[in-house]
């Protein structure tokens, strides 16, 4: 959550804030900030609510750039510790108004942190976690300025000095420290500042004395660099800066970034200097464009054919194998796989619940699907055997990633199924499977799960093969079907102006209720997360056999109740009993909406409105079958009048736990 952008270089750093901000605003919007250092001076402007309030802000009266200098950082906010408010917004600064701070994640110990300051003098203006972290800087600038780090054990926590009397070190000191790559004191403040703070953060942090240096660091939330030509870029995802370099390198954990004009030094946060990895970025600015589209989301539901493919694209090798991105661990070690678990969030999380039905057909091994959240907090069983898979679009989601970690400490194998590369999560595991969706900027997934689904089909395939439960001419045969699902996905979007029509008419609706058998209940969980995340409104998804069991209590006259109908072909026995289900909730009343594949017309009898879906393999159905709840969220989401784009309360990468 929050978006990040800092810059160092030869360009106006507002204009480079401004336009990172503007594609990072998916990451939270409930107050922005820039800071700019330049003529001597650190200029900041802050407002709550989206950034065009800030822009507003800007432009005010203004008959020239109003905040000149090429060193600068923006922020985009997700609200956690105090409300999204004028003081609340970053940057925020220490005392000495000196220092600026901007920072993505939660500072689990900011509390003692803060009455610590508190008691010696320091005076903080806002309810934020962040805040502390300015003042502490002060503090340790002013240690930095006394005596070099080597100077200061450890094991020693410096206490923090009264207020204002910390700040830059007079510019011999500043000389001095500078003379070895990571040493500049901003760094080497920030290195010992992390030392102190618990939980996970991206920090990003200006001086008013340093304008030729900008300082990053990161525990457990995103952080990358753009390296240009005489110039570097800070942020929490490369789309921030894409339109200005393609070549990036990552921040690995627990680390500092010193990002200067002429390039870029990584430390621990003991000041010990590491390699950073470059990387080249695969897409251009304009994948991140609307494309001509009024929302990101309506050009990411036609982009799914796309995406589809390119999640599939040379993934069969000549011999039939399934090759993955990534892959740190032996043919063997998958063949001593004996129990599969599946740890997401949210959408990702229906994704590994409509594969666990693959996986367990093809492989024969147990499959459970865990949420990331709660995976690590009920002492799951793990061990060498044990073949963990975390799904997470950006890479970076907390819960997820932390269930990675307490998988590996327990020895489990860990394979990610990411869309980011570079991100955190895909480094933590034994291997990865890229969906390369491209960027995906609407908040609520729709591409990606796709192709998080499609990926995941993969791994039960390759799992199927490798343990020799498929052979090799099976494989292909499967491979063959999917790849044939992006022309079936194309050809469900061009029929799906009925679902438009429907969900605008039922813009006054209370509540959905959406149902569904066997990869059919996944579908109908993530239809009713679509609608609860755009339209804002009360939708819940059952398996339809368990309606009976309570759920048929809430049908009542005139409650649209969608259901996800089996193939009649590959789900005979499971038709049968949904068509009973559809009659119980007709029967009370309820508008009943069902899609159904091409050519059954057992259902048509009960269906109050009927949504046509190509045939497929019951197991690749999902990835048509989806795509209705995806565009019926969407319209009627529009039809209410809310931005589809920026749901309120949520954010697209989730760094907090």
């Amino acid at each position: 959550m929050c978006g990040i952008i800092g810059y160092v270089g030869d360009q106006s750093a507002l204009d480079v804030a401004l336009n990172g901000l503007r594609r990072l605003e998916y990451r939270g919007y409930d107050s922005s900030g820039i800071a700019v250092v330049g003529a001597g001076a650190l200029r900041i402007a802050r407002r709550a609510g989206k950034l065009a309030n800030l822009e507003k802000l800007l432009s005010e009266g203004a008959e020239a750039d109003p905040m000149p200098g090429t060193t600068g950082m923006g922020h985009t906010r997700w609200a956690t510790h105090g409300g999204p408010t004028d003081a609340n917004a970053h940057p925020h600064t220490d005392c000495t108004g000196a220092i600026a701070v901007i920072h993505n994640g939660i500072i689990e110990n900011f509390a003692a942190l803060r009455a610590e300051l508190e008691a010696v003098g320091h005076e903080l203006a806002s309810e934020t976690d962040t805040e502390v972290v300015a003042h502490l800087l002060e503090v340790e600038l002013g240690n930095v300025a006394a005596a070099p780090a080597a100077a200061v054990p450890e094991d020693v926590t410096p206490r923090p000095i009264r207020p204002g009397t910390g700040g830059a070190p007079g510019p011999g000191a500043s000389a001095n420290l500078t003379a070895e790559p990571g040493t500049h004191p901003l760094t080497m403040a920030l290195q010992r500042v992390c030392r102190r703070l618990e939980g996970a953060f991206t920090l990003v942090v200006l001086h008013r004395d340093f304008p030729e240096v900008v300082v990053g660091a990161r525990r457990n939330s995103p952080l990358v660099v753009g390296l240009g030509a005489g110039e570097a870029f800070l942020a929490s995802d490369v789309s921030a800066f894409i339109a200005h370099t393609r070549e990036a390198m990552e921040i690995g954990q627990d680390q500092v970034v010193e990002a200067r004009r002429d390039g870029v030094t990584v430390t621990d946060f003991a000041g010990e200097v590491i390699e950073g990895r470059r990387y080249h970025v695969d897409w251009d600015a304009d994948a991140a464009e609307k494309g001509g589209y009024p929302y990101f989301m309506l050009k990411e539901i036609n982009e799914q054919p796309t995406a589809l493919a390119d999640t599939l694209r040379g993934r069969l090798s000549t011999d039939g194998a399934i090759v993955l991105d990534e892959e740190r661990l032996s043919v063997q070690d998958f063949r001593d796989v004996d129990k599969v678990f599946i740890v997401a969030c949210g959408t990702a999380y229906h994704a590994g619940l409509i594969v666990k039905y693959a996986i367990e057909h093809w492989t024969r091994l147990p499959c459970e699907v865990e949420m990331a959240s709660e995976f690590r907090y009920r002492d799951p069983v793990l061990d060498r055997s044990t073949l963990v898979i975390a799904i997470s679009q950006s890479g970076e989601t907390l819960d997820t990633l932390m269930a990675v970690k307490h998988a590996r400490e327990q020895k489990a194998r860990v394979l990610a199924i990411c869309n980011t590369n570079g991100s955190t999560i895909p480094r933590e595991s034994d291997a990865v499977l890229y969906t390369r969706c491209g960027p995906e900027v609407g908040v609520a997934s729709t591409k990606t799960f796709l192709g998080q689904v499609a990926a995941c089909l993969l791994v039960g395939l390759y799992l199927g093969q490798v343990r020799g439960v498929l052979y090799g001419d099976e494989v292909a045969a499967y491979v063959e079907r999917l790849q044939r699902m992006p022309d079936l996905v194309e050809r469900t979007l061009g029929r799906l102006e009925p679902i438009r029509e429907l969900a605008r008419s039922l813009a006054d609706a209370k509540a959905v209720l959406f149902l569904g058998r066997h990869v059919g209940y996944p579908v109908a969980l993530e239809g009713a997360l679509k609608l609860k995340e755009l339209a804002y409104m009360h939708a819940e998804g059952f398996p339809a056999g368990e309606l009976k069991h309570g759920p048929i209590a809430l049908i009542e006259p005139g409650l649209p109740v969608i259901i996800v109908a089996p193939s009649p072909r590959g789900r005979a026995h499971l038709h049968g009993k949904i068509v009973s289900n559809i009659q119980e909730v007709r029967a009370r009343g309820a508008r009943t909406i069902v899609i159904a594949e091409d050519g059954d017309v057992v259902v048509e009898p009960y269906a109050d409105h009927l949504i046509r879906v190509p045939a497929t393999s019951s197991l690749f159905a999902p990835l048509v079958t989806t795509l209705p709840l995806q565009v019926f969220a969407c319209e009627l989401a529009l039809a209410r009048g809310l931005d589809v784009d920026q749901p309120r309360n949520l954010a697209k990468s989730v760094t907090v736990e």
